[in-house]
C-alpha cells in the first residue's frame, strides 16, 4: 500500500501536533536556515521583529502579527533565502515598572525611592520574563518558524551599549539638545510622553466645563514698559529649579522685570469690576492662572446678561451662546483695546508673581467655543506658555510629579489634579466666580500605558531634533514599499510631514540610563557611548548598564576640578525599540560587516499603531545615523476586535481564548481565517469564532476529503507515484479536464508567487480558495467514473 488509510473522523490539532513533534526532532527551521547558501549577502534576506513584552499574554493582535511574520519569511525560504528569524522582547519601560509597582504593593517615584532604587530595578529584571515560556508555546503552537534560543532583550548589556552608541552618534552630529516644553505628561507614571504616544489613545470622555468670572481692576496701563524678546531666562533656568516647601516644582523657574509695552489702545469704556469671562475644560488649572488672552482682532463687547445687572466682558460671537438671547450689548470694541488691563485673581496663591493677572494678545484665540477670552497657566499649557514668555510672565507649578498639588495651593493640597475638579468648582461658586457649570463630551488623550487622563506639563526634558531631518525622514519614506499604500502615504506621510522633535527622556528607573554625565561645578556634559570609555574616563570596572550601578561612577571634569555625574533619566523604551536593528547585533562592537552588508532590513510587519510608534522611530534612528530607510518592505496589520466590535477585554470575556481556538480547529484554519480578513489590509477586523471554523468546512474539509479520496482509490488500484508519474501520458494528450486543472495549479501558482512578492497577502488566499472549489467541486466529481476504472484501463 503506497499512502496511509486516512481516517474519516480528522483531528486538524491533532496532526499539527504531530507534525510540530516532527519539525522538532528532525530541526526542520533550523536546517531551513543552515542550509541555504550563507557565503553571498545576496542571498540572505533580511526581516526586523519588533520586541514585544513578556509582561503580558500574547492575544489575537500579537497572532495575527505572528502569522504575517511567518508566511512571508516562509515563502522566501521557500525560494530559497537564507532568512534568519530572531525572537525579540522589550524588557525595559512603564509597563515593566507598572507590574513590578503592583507586585510589590508601591505606587510612584517617591514609594520606588523609599523601596530603594536597586531593589526595585532589580525586581524588575527578575518578573520581566515572567510570560515567556506561554509566549513560546503559543507562537510554536501558531506554527510560527523563530529562533527563541537565541532570543535578544533589550536589558541584554551589549543591545545597551549598542544604545549608547546610537545616542552618541545623535550627540556628535548635533541633534540632541535639552529643552524645556510643555509635554503630554503621565501622572500615574511620573514622567513626560512623546507626542507620538499622547496620540496613541484619544477616548472621548465626559469633562467639567466652566466659565469663570474675573473682575477689572483698572484700566490704567503701566507706561514705559519693556516686553521680553527671547526665552533665554525660560531656558537658563532649567539648571536652577528649586523644589523648596511651599513652591512647588518649577516655581521661580523664571524672573524678569518685563511688563508691558504702552502701545496698546485704552477703551475708556472698560469700567473697573467689570468681569472677563473665561470658558476652561481644565477646572484644575485655575489655581495657576496667570493671564487672560484675546485676540487682537477681534469684536468683544460689555454686556449684561437678562436678570443680572453685573458687566460681562465676552467674544460678541460667543454673546448669544454665553448669555442667551436676550443679553444686552453696551458697547463694542477690538481685543487689543483689553490688552494690557489688570483683573482680580481667582485665586491668592500666587497675587504677587510679575507682571501676572494682565490681559494679553494671543493669535491663537478664536471664537469657535468657549467665550473668546483663554485663560493662560503656562505650566501646563504650550500656547500658554510661549504667550506668557513672550509677556514677560514668570511660571509657577504647583502640581508634583505625581500630579498632586503641593502646599502652594493650601485649599487642594495633596490631592490628585483631576480629582481636585469638582472641589474647585464648588469654591468658586461659594465665592461668586462662577458663572456657568456645564459638561463637555469631547476627545481626550489617555496614557496608553496605564489607562489614565493624561495632562500637559512643563518639565526639563532632552530631545532629538527631528525637524532638523524631516525632509530626509519623507524622501525615505515614499522609497518603502507599504501593504496598504495609503498607510504610507497618507497616514505615516502626514505624521512625517508634521513631525515634531522627539522627547526621548523618561524620569523613571527601569531603562537603558541617557549616558550624559554634567560636571557638578561648571556644567560640561559629556556623552558616552561605550563601556570601554565609561571605563577608561572612571577606572571603574563596568558590567551591567543600569542606572543602579552606573550612577555611582563619577570621573574628573576635563575642563575644571568637578566631578561629573550621571543626569537622572533613561530613555523611552521606543529609543531601545528602534535601536533595534543594531542593538539586536550589538553593532558597531560585533558583526559590523555582517550588518552594514545586509542594512536595510527586506521586510517588517507589525500594527497600525505602530505608524506613530516602532514604525516612527525606526525610520528616525535610520535616517540619522545612516541617512536611509531601515527597511524595504512592510506589511501593516490593523487591530482584532470583539465580535460586537468593542474592543476585547479579559474582564468582559467577549472574546474566546486563543489557545482554545486553537486546539479545537487548529492553527491553519485560524492563520487563513486571518490572512483572509481585513485585518491584513489595516483595517479592523471584529473576530469571530464562526469565521474559523466556516474555513474548517469551506476549505480544510474539502482539501482533506480530496486527499482522502484520491488515497483510497490510488491504493485499491496499486498506484504509486514513482512509477505511475514516470508512466503517465503527456500533457497534452491527456483529457480536457486534467489540461483544464493543471492549467488552473499553474495560474495559481504564477498569481501566488506575483502576489507574495508584492507583499499583498489578503491577494493570496482568494485564488487559493478558488482553486480548492476547481478541485473539489468541478474536477474530482466531473472525473469520478474515471477513477472507479481500474488503473490498467488506457484512459483512466
Amino acid at each position: 500500500m503506497a499512502f496511509k488509510k486516512v481516517s474519516q473522523n480528522i483531528s486538524f490539532a491533532q496532526k499539527e501536533h504531530e507534525v510540530l513533534d516532527f519539525w522538532q526532532k528532525s530541526q526542520v527551521f533550523k536546517r531551513s536556515i543552515e542550509q541555504r547558501d550563507s557565503k553571498s549577502n545576496e542571498n540572505a534576506y533580511v526581516f526586523y521583529d519588533g520586541p514585544p513584552f513578556a509582561t503580558g499574554l500574547p492575544h489575537y493582535g500579537h497572532l495575527v502579527a505572528s502569522t504575517i511574520k511567518d508566511v512571508v519569511p516562509r515563502y522566501w525560504t521557500m525560494r530559497g533565502k537564507k532568512v534568519e528569524r530572531r525572537f525579540g522582547w522589550d524588557t525595559h519601560g512603564l509597563p515593566v515598572e507598572m507590574e513590578t509597582e503592583k507586585r510589590l504593593g508601591i505606587s510612584g517615584p517617591t514609594a520606588i525611592r523609599e523601596y530603594g532604587v536597586a531593589k526595585f530595578n532589580e525586581a524588575c529584571r527578575s518578573g520581566v520574563l515572567k510570560h515567556t515560556k506561554e509566549w513560546r508555546q503559543t507562537i510554536t503552537r501558531l506554527g510560527r518558524f523563530v529562533d527563541f534560543d537565541n532570543d535578544y532583550k533589550t536589558m541584554d548589556p551589549s543591545f545597551m551599549e549598542s544604545v549608547w552608541w546610537v545616542f552618541g552618534q545623535l550627540w556628535q552630529k548635533d541633534l540632541v539638545y535639552q529643552g524645556f516644553r510643555v509635554m503630554p505628561y503621565s501622572w500615574r507614571l511620573s514622567t513626560p510622553l512623546s507626542n507620538f504616544e499622547a496620540n496613541m489613545d484619544y477616548r472621548n470622555v465626559q469633562d467639567p466645563a466652566v466659565t469663570v468670572k474675573m473682575p477689572l481692576k483698572s484700566n490704567v496701563i503701566p507706561h514705559g514698559a519693556q516686553r521680553l524678546n527671547s526665552a533665554e531666562s525660560y531656558h537658563e533656568a532649567i539648571d536652577t529649579k528649586k523644589d523648596s516647601p511651599g513652591s512647588g516644582p518649577g516655581a521661580g523657574f523664571l524672573s524678569s522685570s518685563s511688563l508691558r509695552d504702552d502701545s496698546c489702545i485704552r477703551n475708556d469704556s472698560i469700567e473697573h469690576n467689570d468681569c472677563l469671562l473665561v470658558w476652561t475644560t481644565t477646572p484644575w488649572t485655575l489655581p495657576s492662572n496667570l493671564a487672560v488672552a484675546v485676540g487682537s482682532k477681534i469684536t468683544y463687547v460689555r454686556a449684561k446678561k437678562a436678570g443680572d445687572n453685573q458687566v460681562y466682558i465676552l467674544a460678541k460671537g460667543r454673546l448669544e451662546a454665553v448669555l442667551g438671547k436676550n443679553a444686552e450689548i453696551l458697547s463694542e470694541f477690538l481685543g487689543k483695546e483689553l490688552v494690557g488691563q489688570s483683573y482680580e485673581p481667582l485665586f491668592n496663591y500666587f497675587k504677587d508673581n510679575k507682571n501676572s493677572f494682565q490681559v494679553v494678545e494671543s493669535n491663537h484665540v478664536t471664537t469657535e467655543d468657549g467665550t473668546g477670552l483663554v485663560h493662560m497657566a503656562p505650566a501646563f499649557g504650550q500656547d500658554d506658555y510661549e504667550v506668557c514668555l513672550k509677556n514677560g510672565i514668570d511660571l509657577v507649578d504647583p502640581v508634583n510629579e505625581e500630579g498632586v498639588f503641593d502646599g502652594t495651593v493650601s485649599d487642594f493640597a495633596g490631592q490628585n489634579v483631576k480629582d481636585a475638579d469638582p472641589k474647585i468648582i464648588k469654591h468658586l461658586k461659594e465665592n461668586g466666580k462662577l458663572l456657568r457649570h456645564d459638561t463637555i463630551q469631547h476627545s481626550y488623550p489617555y496614557c496608553w500605558r496605564s489607562n489614565t487622563p493624561l495632562i500637559y506639563k512643563a518639565v526639563p526634558v532632552w530631545l532629538v531634533s527631528v525637524t532638523k531631518i524631516k525632509e530626509q525622514m519623507v524622501k525615505h519614506n515614499e522609497s518603502i514599499h507599504w501593504v496598504p499604500s495609503a498607510v504610507g502615504q497618507k497616514r505615516f506621510g502626514n505624521w512625517l510631514k508634521d513631525a515634531q522633535d522627539w522627547s526621548i527622556s523618561r524620569n523613571r528607573f527601569w531603562g537603558t540610563p541617557i549616558p550624559i554625565w554634567i560636571c557638578e561645578k561648571c556644567g560640561e556634559k559629556t556623552c558616552i557611548s561605550s563601556v570601554a570609555s565609561l571605563e577608561e574616563k572612571s577606572g571603574a570596572k563596568v558590567s551591567d548598564l543600569h542606572s543602579h550601578f552606573i550612577d555611582k561612577i563619577t570621573f574628573d571634569c576635563q575642563k575644571c576640578t568637578g566631578k561629573m555625574s550621571r543626569i537622572p533619566e533613561v530613555f523611552d523604551c521606543w529609543f531601545d525599540a528602534g535601536s533595534m536593528p543594531y542593538a539586536q547585533n550589538h553593532y558597531p562592537f560585533e558583526n559590523k560587516e555582517k550588518f552594514e552588508s545586509q542594512y536595510p532590513a527586506q521586510f517588517i510587519a507589525e500594527g497600525l499603531d505602530q505608524t506613530r510608534g516602532w514604525f516612527y522611530t525606526l525610520l528616525v534612528l535610520s535616517t540619522a545615523l545612516f541617512d536611509k530607510p531601515p527597511f524595504k518592505n512592510v506589511v501593516v496589520n490593523g487591530l482584532v476586535l470583539a465580535q460586537d466590535g468593542s474592543k476585547m477585554s479579559k474582564s468582559k470575556q467577549n472574546y474566546p481564548d486563543p489557545n482554545l481556538v486553537l486546539e479545537k480547529y487548529g492553527a491553519d484554519a485560524l492563520r487563513a481565517y486571518l490572512i483572509n480578513s481585513p485585518v491584513v489590509r489595516a483595517e479592523p477586523l471584529m473576530f469571530s469564532e464562526v469565521g474559523v471554523r466556516e474555513v474548517v468546512r469551506m476549505v480544510m474539509l474539502p482539501i482533506y476529503h480530496a486527499w482522502s479520496f484520491f488515497t483510497q482509490y490510488a491504493n485499491i488500484d496499486g498506484w504509486e507515484p514513482k512509477v505511475g508519474m514516470k508512466n503517465a501520458p503527456n500533457i497534452k494528450d491527456r483529457p480536457e479536464i486534467d489540461r483544464w486543472i493543471l492549467s488552473k495549479l499553474q495560474s495559481l501558482i504564477d498569481e501566488t508567487n506575483k502576489q507574495m512578492e508584492g507583499y499583498f497577502l489578503y491577494k493570496v488566499i482568494p485564488p487559493m480558495i478558488g482553486f480548492i472549489d476547481d478541485l473539489t467541486n468541478w474536477y474530482i466529481r466531473r472525473s469520478r467514473r474515471r477513477f472507479w476504472r481500474n488503473a490498467a484501463d488506457k484512459g483512466a
